[in-house]
């Protein structure tokens, strides 16, 4: 008697208990995996990238998601030379990236994509890494972005698993290609596997992995990009801190969209110091923070399955994009950063800032004659110098007003 009691008990309990749309041990599966440093930090046009490629692919296999064309595995080739600074024809290197696109066909006239890149720095031979001495160093990439490319894979295997046939098709794109700048999904919106007119919207996940547990903060680019993004995004309920910014463009996978008229959204959980360096491994996730993530751009998605095909309007630019830099300070801006002046997240040994003595936590406040109150301030006064300039920086240490020599 006691026995029965206690099953039914049990089995009540089961049966109450919430769903869990977002499952942890599969998001550190795929991060392990895809961080790990037999991948040698998954380079573009690298044997390592293409095992990450088949991966995944894998994975779209086992959730039934449809192969477009019967491949999941979409190759591209652009031109490239080693050093990203030498742009001279004869020292172009033809490389190929390979997007990854998964299909979960609904049968519906408008799909949502939902993407983020799986690329990252390989052994630092693209000279993008802010490492000291990158080269041949693995640089693993957990949060950039194998937290992205697990999001998209625990999102694929939550709609393809669920038993709702969904107001819209859901097509998963892997990118190829981003930190040589966008390179896969410009490719990809040049030559679609669907027609650029049927997607509703677009989401990026890149970096989601570093949720702060203090702060609980998430900033999410693209929500002036159709008018219904803000009310959708504040009437869910959660514990996160979201931050918006309102701009189409930015350095990631989303603006490639944004660019053909298509609203974007594209969550990010910040920088930090480890951003392009060796030292951006597993051990550093947030796994639980990234399940909060997820959860919130699950209950996002589903609320958007009750309208109708959004519109799309167009935003201001950030003016970052206006500008070109011939030096480099070395540091890491703050972009959860809500106060007045430019937050330092981070400082690359041996470049210029840390020389001048700038530390992490530091508000940059002026740079030579231009006042700083917010990162695109910054970047304006950084375009006007040149290698070999010297001039003032003012930060905010600890409520103290410090003025430091800088030379570039």
């Amino acid at each position: 008697m006691k026995k029965t009691l206690l099953l039914s008990v049990l089995v009540f309990a089961c049966l109450t208990l919430p769903a869990q749309n977002i499952q942890k041990k599969k998001l550190k599966k795929h991060i392990t995996y895809l961080a790990s440093d037999k991948l040698k930090g998954r380079g573009t046009s690298t044997p390592e990238e293409i095992l990450a490629a088949n991966y995944i692919a894998g994975e779209f296999k086992a959730y039934g998601l449809k192969a477009i064309d019967n491949t999941y595995l979409k190759e591209f080739t652009f031109k490239r030379s080693v050093n990203p600074h030498d742009t001279a024809t004869a020292n172009l290197k033809e490389r190929t990236g390979t997007n990854v696109v998964g299909y979960l066909d609904n049968g519906a006239p408008y799909t949502i994509v939902i993407g983020a890149h799986y690329d990252h720095l390989g052994l630092g031979e693209d000279r993008n890494s802010l490492d000291a001495n990158p080269e041949g160093k693995i640089h693993n990439g957990a949060d950039d972005n194998a937290s992205g490319t697990s999001g998209v894979l625990e999102l694929a295997r939550h709609f393809s698993n669920n038993s709702i046939k969904e107001p819209y098709n859901l097509l998963f794109i892997c990118f190829s290609g981003e930190e040589l700048g966008l390179i896969g999904s410009k490719r990809w919106c040049e030559s679609p596997d669907i027609p650029l007119s049927s997607i509703n919207y677009m989401i990026n996940m890149d970096m989601i992995g570093r949720l702060n547990d203090s702060t609980k903060r998430l900033i999410v680019y693209g929500v002036g990009t159709s008018p219904v993004f803000v009310p959708l995004l504040d009437s869910i309920p959660s514990n996160l801190s979201i931050k918006k910014d309102s701009s189409g463009v930015g350095p990631s996978d989303q603006t490639s969209f944004y660019l053909k008229d298509i609203p974007v959204l594209h969550f990010f959980t910040g920088q930090h110091k480890e951003y392009h360096k060796p030292s951006d491994d597993i051990a550093t996730i947030n796994f639980d923070g990234q399940v909060q993530v997820l959860e919130y751009i699950l209950a996002f998605t589903q609320k958007t399955f009750a309208y109708p095909k959004l519109k799309f309007q167009k935003t201001r630019n950030p003016d970052t994009g206006k500008v070109s830099f011939k030096v480099t300070m070395g540091v890491m801006p703050d972009y959860a950063f809500d106060g007045e002046g430019m937050r330092i997240d981070g400082v690359t040994e041996n470049k210029p800032a840390f020389k001048a003595g700038i530390k992490t936590g530091d508000i940059v406040k002026r740079l030579g004659n231009m006042e700083v109150k917010n990162v695109q301030d910054y970047m304006k006064a950084l375009s006007n110098f040149k290698k070999g300039d010297s001039t003032k920086v003012e930060v905010l240490r600890d409520k103290t007003l410090l003025i430091l020599d800088v030379t570039f």
